[in-house]
């Protein structure tokens, strides 16, 4: 399942699904961009796993949840808690990422 996050509601999505995994990114970023179509063939690979997408710039709220300083930032969620996040535009690093919680 992919969600395309349009309000700042992350931490309910994260507490009601038992695995997410979540790209933070910006209009503006050139590596998001490019990273976009990756985290979304891996979500139609992935359909045991919640994947959501967020403009890190209007969520404050849900950028807090995984401490986002840079972006793109994927983080990956476990029954409400963070897992692992980082920062990435390699897809086989995502994927690596996405393998920890399969």
């Amino acid at each position: 399942m992919l969600i395309e996050l349009n309000e700042d509601t992350l931490h309910h999505l994260v507490a009601n699904n038992e695995k997410v995994v979540v790209q933070y990114s910006a209009s503006w970023c050139g590596n998001c961009r490019i990273m976009k179509p990756k985290f979304k063939k891996m979500a139609s690979e992935n359909e045991n796993m919640t994947f959501v997408l967020v403009d890190a710039e209007n969520a404050p709220e849900s950028r807090k949840l995984a401490n986002v300083s840079n972006l793109p930032t994927f983080a990956t969620f476990v029954n409400g808690v963070l897992v692992n996040e980082t920062q990435t535009n390699k897809a086989e690093v995502l994927a690596e990422l996405v393998n920890e919680i399969a």
